[in-house]
């Protein structure tokens, strides 16, 4: 199988860009399933019903979030509605909504969790590995599951990648999101688990993290806020990972992808 995964989509610009992009996408490089973390896609902060829709009408397969998945208080609902939209394991034991799934697609089975991360994040949150190894545990990889995907939305690389090895021959893919920077330790792991530290973001990268350069710099220059910060409208470079299965769902092949925008070109020979 072929897999895409792409980073946290940031407000207008990714969306936009994530609906121009995915269809041919889809199409030139063969993709069997697309999960895509949209936790930032409406206003820069959350998801909202309506935009949810159009992403998964562009052709995404898995909808994950994040530790903003109910900034927008109609999420809470919708969770329960659209089953291809998850939240966190760990989130919190009363929240609604599922953090795994099994999907079916072409007759093949693939599994999508997702965990937060504790280190440096705001909120007190479960502990990721105990979650995490629940819901392996549920969909064994090459017996009830083709393929597996973990989206580890945190803030630290160090606990992303203790997640990676502690999922290590398990999942065909571990990636990291919420940091809005594609990392550059794309891989596979000893026991067959692509892994990178981070996506990256779909969003504008003449920003700060997505987000408009005036707001942030003054909060870093004076330690104060002067207002909202508002996603940057210019191109977005859609970036993500693109792993294919070999013998038993593990990793064969794992590249980055990096597609339009101010950042360099990633993927497959299509790309060009």
């Amino acid at each position: 199988m072929r897999i895409l995964f792409l980073g946290d989509v940031v407000g207008r610009s990714g969306r936009n860009a994530l609906a121009s992009c995915l269809p041919t996408l889809r199409r030139e490089w063969a993709l069997d399933f697309v999960v895509v973390n949209g936790e930032n896609a409406s206003g820069g902060m959350g998801l909202t019903r309506a935009h949810a829709a159009d992403l998964l009408a562009a052709g995404v397969d898995c909808l994950t979030l994040g530790d903003h998945a109910f900034d927008h208080r109609e999420m809470i609902a919708h969770v329960q509605e659209e089953p291809r939209i998850l939240r966190p394991l760990n989130f919190a034991k009363a929240a609604p909504g599922r953090g795994a799934r099994m999907f079916e697609v072409g007759g093949k089975r693939v599994f999508v969790a997702q965990v937060l991360g504790q280190v440096f994040m705001k909120r007190p949150f479960d502990d990721p590995f105990s979650a995490i190894d629940a819901a392996l545990r549920t969909a064994p990889l090459g017996v009830s599951a083709d393929a597996v995907i973990v989206d580890v939305h945190a803030e630290a690389t160090s606990e992303k990648m203790a997640l990676g090895h502690w999922c290590d021959g398990r999942a065909t893919l571990v990636v990291g999101t919420h940091t809005h920077v594609p990392t550059a330790d794309t891989r596979i792991l000893p026991g067959g688990t692509a892994y990178q530290s981070d996506a990256g973001m779909c969003g504008d990268y003449d920003s700060v993290i997505g987000m408009e350069k005036g707001e942030p710099m003054h909060r870093f220059v004076t330690g104060m806020s002067k207002g909202r910060m508002s996603p940057a409208m210019g191109e977005a470079t859609l970036c993500g990972i693109l792993v294919e299965t070999g013998a038993g769902g593990r990793a064969a092949h794992v590249q980055p992808v990096r597609v339009g925008g101010c950042l360099a070109p990633a993927g497959p020979a299509a790309l060009a």
